[in-house]
């Protein structure tokens, strides 16, 4: 009797020990060999930003900026581009270019540059708009001269010229009238005083639309006024894009034309 309780004494000696011995094992497992906590994630980068001129709102060409239409905005150094104008080299430049004209649209937060707007000091917007060696020429239109009204500023548009053929008269002894395109592909400034789409407005009906010619296109034109009446048609935005000539002006950009009023022309196209 003595004897067995003396096994079962030993053996729960045993039982603990085991136990102690595995509580350990677990113990020294998880700390040295089992998974661990992740690290911590390392630092963001830090990225090298400079403050840039921006639009503040949508701006169309022939607008004087004011405070308002101009912002800084903080934009990568890396994606900052040479011509754009930084907070750091000028730091009173929306100061500046108060009352700068815009030459070409720009949109709410694009960069503005100095090839975008012209400082015009006092000079009025239609001649700061004008590219380098062009002309403003105005000539009077009517809603049937004008493709209905439809015309507005930035369009593109060729120019008809309709008169009465004297020469072919004095042949046939019958009144004649012919129709010629005398400039073609010319871009449209303004129509009246409308230099650009106000308000959603799709028609402007106006009395005089002035185009960008050069110089040669201007003389031609002046000269054309004097003959017959002139109409303009509106091109597809999609031949302006596309800048392919139209089939009656395929053979090359100038085609030579005699127009019968003692001055020798020739259609033009840009």
């Amino acid at each position: 009797m003595w004897e067995v309780k003396r096994m079962k004494a030993a053996r729960l000696v045993v039982l603990g020990i085991a136990l102690a011995a595995g509580g350990l094992a677990a113990v020294l497992a998880g700390g040295f060999g089992g998974p661990s906590a992740p690290p911590p994630p390392p630092p963001a980068p830090q990225i090298a930003t400079a403050d840039v001129l921006v639009a503040a709102k949508d701006v169309g060409s022939g607008t004087a900026l004011a405070a308002e239409d101009l912002q800084w905005q903080t934009w990568p150094v890396s994606a900052v581009n040479a011509a754009f104008i930084r907070k750091n080299e000028h730091p009173d430049a929306i100061q500046q270019y108060v009352g700068a004209i815009v030459r070409i649209p720009m949109a709410a937060g694009e960069p503005v540059r100095d090839n975008k707007v012209i400082r015009a000091q006092g000079s009025g917007y239609l001649a700061a708009i004008l590219p380098s060696g062009m002309r403003a020429y105005s000539t009077e239109i009517s809603a049937e001269t004008g493709a209905g009204g439809f015309i507005l500023p930035n369009d593109r548009v060729d120019v008809i010229l309709s008169r009465r053929d004297h020469e072919a008269e004095k042949v046939t002894g019958i009144e004649t009238h012919v129709s010629e395109t005398i400039l073609s592909d010319v871009q449209v400034l303004a129509i009246d005083q409308l230099v650009q789409e106000k308000e959603g407005q799709r028609v402007v009906v106006g009395k005089t639309a002035t185009l960008e010619l050069t110089q040669r296109q201007a003389e031609l034109l002046a000269a054309a006024r004097q003959a017959g009446t002139l109409s303009l048609t509106l091109r597809s935005l999609v031949d302006a894009k596309s800048k392919q000539p139209t089939e009656d002006l395929k053979p090359a950009r100038t085609r030579l034309n005699t127009i019968r009023f003692g001055v020798s022309t020739s259609i033009i196209s840009r």
